[in-house]
């Protein structure tokens, strides 16, 4: 028996989504539930799978499902498809299962020819209207199914338009529309080498066939990629019988939110366009109307509005996107989903549903995209320097961003990649502009509205964008936009207010974020759920502040070496990197010694009573001397000096023993040279000045009562033979100081940071020297995978996600495969040692949603993550607890037993 692959509207539900999309089960649920949709059907997920396996067909069992699916279709509205007299249009439209807005293709109007747009005018009356919608069909069907590029059928209608007198679209006449038709049916036969199909079940099939394809496209792939949708899914192909929003003015089309998706508010928020299709809205072409204007056009119509909106949103329990469309005074809704939202919006939605009674808590928590945290993050304009505001749009995503404007996509990528800020400038975006979206600040348009293609995908990745900013006339190919009688050229700096709408010239201060109130309530509710401790990575008393307002409960890395980096240090540390002998390094340490213990007392004063976790210099020395290149260009330039006097003598002089310096200390791969641990068993009397300095600065601190909870870390340790001949040289600094200081208690842990492979394989024993440990999950990625970091996202780590030789980058989400048995292994052969070893990961991975997952099904007492990111990781770790429950450590710190490795 063969397996179903075609259903009506009425036979599917909101469980079936994995089969009918997410478009296809919302349009099968609103049919059962009684509202106003127009009928059709949906070809399943499983069906586009099998396209591809029939190497890009239609079966013959596919079609014939579907030509059956189309005659009921045709029962129930009393039209056929290609009948002269009476036809049925149908629209064909994509619908995966994870929302993917704008990514694949639509048809609308499908069934049009030269017959039937005949029929269509005497049916409605209304010639001009018929072959609108034609000349809709004939451009859609010539991008979407024969690839020809959109720009063509653009310069035709430009053309047309100006010989015509017409300004907008809407002005073109029925002569205009039937000489416009002309054009594109030429246009095709010229670009795609066959004439637009006369056959309407030709042109069904050929767009069917298409809307499976553009799953594939570049920008449906980059996008999944983005947001680690898997291509497994596939999509459905919804067929639809259309209603006809250009009908006139009493018809119209929109696109409404039953909350503001920009702050969250209880309100009705979205637009619409009277006397147009869906497209229209989307994509920019006209600027549409706020819907509250709806109230005054047609009052009827929002009523019913307002109650259809209300009315989903209580039965999914969530913001709802609605599309809709009036034809002759009825309106008739799309599709709904649940409304892609900001992160302010998200927040404030999910708390007031909680206080509506409508979700618990727990759900409230899972509905926050972790990810996205961080856009509540986002900066704003310092108010008192705007001078110069060039035009004002609508405030489509808030946020604030400088960059200087590049007028295409390609463009905006390649100066990213040269380091430089960009904000992609567009008369409007369309998907093809994804990838200029994403590497740019913000985003400015100058046609288009609040859920406008640059709106919608901009708010979904938390970037600024301020649309529909009339006022500007960008003329790409001259590379400049005007805005009244000024001109802006491409490269130009710019800063946009997404929170205002306003495009600013130059480059504005930008002031920093705060904590919402409705973030608060969500995470003291996440705080409340999660077992992981969330703390902040950070370098400095500044880091360490920003880490506690945003709720670190400690510090889980602080990297001394980035102390060293100051401009009045980095001369002092490079003395004693070049000293000749101890007597003058020692003196160049005295230095730098209360230069550290100024910052660790600012650490503790700030963490006052929450662990501060001080790692050991780990970059190898010659990280703090000048480049090679850079010492010989300035002997060049003393070697021409004509009559050196004593100053150019010395520091030619200087500049000799650095240069000297710099090449004892070159190495073919100093990332696996002498750095990290090493470093400390080689010149031990930098780890010396360290260690002194942590405990002065802790003595001082309890001194006057500041809470003190000290835990110290050697990095980059493979050998337990390391660890305690550093662990002795450090428990004797600290005795030493303690009797300097006058006896002072200075009790501290110390620990080491798993990134050796070897580290983890032989945890157990270096247990019995470590208090903790910390998994620095970025040098234990590049040594596992053998990768190193910098090469393989520059050369080669995109090729191998293209191709899906890796699933995700493994430097951006842990490899829970390869690293994550190690660390796995790590912590159970540590606590088969040392029940009570406290652990945790520090690198890049704890602010990953993902990697946080992991990190609580092993066990792990901890993560840590950049200031900025913690609110993310609270509610990741909250979702983790919801979704696990009891961390698998729990059993993992009473057991003996480790994982399957080889013993060691």
């Amino acid at each position: 028996m063969s397996v179903k692959q075609v259903f009506d509207f009425h036979e599917g539900n909101a469980s079936m989504k994995s089969v009918l999309g997410g478009k296809g089960a919302h349009l099968a649920e609103m049919t059962r539930a009684g509202l106003q949709v127009p009928p059709g059907f949906t070809i399943s997920t499983a069906a586009c799978l099998s396209y591809f396996q029939e190497n890009e067909g239609l079966s013959e069992e596919l079609w014939q499902e579907t030509q059956s699916a189309l005659m009921r279709l045709e029962e129930r509205k009393g039209q056929r498809l290609g009948n002269a007299d009476n036809p049925l249009l149908v629209s064909v439209r994509s619908g995966s299962v994870t929302s993917m807005p704008g990514m694949m293709d639509t048809l609308l109007n499908l069934g049009l020819n030269d017959e039937t747009v005949q029929g269509l005018a005497r049916q409605t009356g209304n010639a001009r209207f018929a072959y609108d919608c034609y000349r809709r069909l004939l451009q859609m069907f010539g991008e979407v199914v024969l690839g020809i590029e959109g720009f063509r059928f653009e310069k035709i209608l430009s053309r047309v338009k100006s010989a015509r007198g017409a300004e907008t679209d809407q002005q073109l006449s029925e002569d205009g529309l039937c000489e416009l038709i002309e054009e594109y049916k030429r246009c095709i036969v010229a670009r795609a080498g066959r004439p637009f199909p006369e056959d309407v079940h030709e042109q069904l099939r050929l767009a069917i066939q298409a809307v499976f394809s553009s799953w594939l496209n570049p920008r449906a792939k980059f996008y999944r990629q983005l947001n680690r949708i898997p291509d497994e899914q596939g999509t459905a192909v919804n067929i639809q019988s259309m209603v006809f929003g250009n009908l006139g003015s009493d018809c119209g089309t929109g696109v409404v939110f039953t909350r503001n998706p920009s702050t969250g508010e209880k309100e009705l928020y979205g637009e619409y366009l009277i006397d147009a299709q869906g497209e229209d809205v989307v994509a920019g072409s006209r600027t549409p109307q706020p819907v509250a204007s709806l109230r005054n056009d047609m009052p009827a119509t929002y009523e019913e509005l307002l109650r259809v909106a209300k009315r989903l949103e209580q039965h999914y329990r969530d913001m709802q996107d609605i599309e809709f469309t009036v034809e002759k005074g009825k309106l008739y809704i799309l599709q709904t989903r649940n409304g892609k939202r900001n992160a302010q919006a998200a927040v404030k939605v999910a708390v007031d549903l909680v206080k509506e009674g409508v979700i618990t808590k727990e759900e409230a928590l899972q509905r926050i995209e972790a990810s996205h945290l961080d856009q509540l993050l986002h900066r704003g304009i310092d108010e008192s320097a705007v001078a110069d505001v060039l035009a004002t749009g609508l405030p489509a995503s808030p946020g604030a961003a400088s960059g200087r404007a590049a007028f295409d996509a390609d463009t905006a990528a390649r100066w990213s990649r040269d380091g430089i800020k960009v904000l992609l400038v567009r008369p409007e975006t369309t998907p093809e502009d994804i990838h200029g979206v994403l590497v740019s600040e913000g985003v400015v348009t100058s046609r288009g509205g609040m859920t406008s293609h640059a709106a919608v995908v901009a708010r979904g990745m938390g970037k600024p964008c301020v649309c529909g900013c009339e006022s500007l006339d960008i003329d790409e190919e001259h590379g400049q936009m005007i805005v009244g009688s000024r001109t802006v050229k491409e490269g130009d700096l710019l800063t946009i207010d997404g929170a205002s709408g306003r495009v600013i010239v130059g480059e504005v201060p930008l002031r920093e974020p705060k904590m919402t109130e409705q973030l608060s309530e969500l995470l003291g509710w996440a705080d409340a759920i999660r077992t992981l401790e969330v703390r902040a990575n950070a370098d400095n008393p500044d880091d360490a502040r920003t880490g506690r307002q945003f709720g670190a409960q400690g510090i889980g890395l602080c990297r001394t070496e980035h102390m060293f980096f100051a401009p009045d240090r980095l001369p002092v540390v490079q003395r004693m990197i070049v000293a000749d002998d101890d007597a003058e390094r020692n003196k160049a340490l005295a230095q730098l010694l209360p230069m550290q213990q100024s910052d660790f007392e600012g650490m503790f004063e700030q963490m006052n009573g929450l662990p501060v976790t001080i790692r050991l210099l780990d970059p190898p020395l010659h990280e703090f001397l000048p480049q090679e290149k850079e010492l010989l260009k300035r002997l060049e330039e003393l070697a021409d000096t004509i009559e050196p006097g004593e100053a150019e003598k010395a520091e030619k002089k200087a500049i000799e023993a650095t240069l000297r310096k710099v090449r004892s200390l070159a190495e073919v791969n100093p990332m696996l040279g002498l750095r990290g641990c090493r470093l400390g068993l080689v010149h031990p009397e930098i780890y010396d000045m360290q260690a002194e300095a942590i405990f002065r600065a802790a003595s001082r601190c309890r001194e006057r009562g500041i809470s003190v909870e000290l835990e110290i870390m050697v990095p980059l340790v493979g050998h337990v033979n390391e660890l305690e001949t550093l662990r002795n040289r450090i428990d004797h600094a600290a005795r030493r100081v303690k009797e300097e200081e006058g006896g002072i208690e200075a009790a501290y842990k110390v620990g080491t940071m798993i990134e050796v492979p070897r580290a983890a394989l032989t945890a157990g024993q270096i247990a019995r020297y470590a208090d903790f440990f910390s998994f620095g999950t970025n040098d234990l990625t590049q040594m596992t995978y053998g990768y190193s970091r910098d090469d393989a996202e520059g050369k080669f780590l995109t090729h191998y996600l293209d191709h899906k030789l890796l699933q995700v980058n493994p430097f951006q989400s842990l490899d829970t495969d390869g690293v994550g048995k190690l660390i796995e292994w790590g912590v159970s052969s540590g606590r088969a040692e040392k029940p009570e070893l406290k652990t945790g990961i520090c690198g890049e991975h704890g602010g990953d949603k993902e990697s946080i997952f992991f990190c609580h099904r092993v066990g792990l007492n901890y993560v840590s993550c950049s200031p900025f990111r913690l609110p993310m990781a609270r509610i990741a770790a909250a979702q983790a607890a919801i979704a696990y429950g009891r961390p698998q450590g729990d059993e993992v710190k009473s057991s003996s037993s480790v994982s399957s490795l080889p013993a060691v």
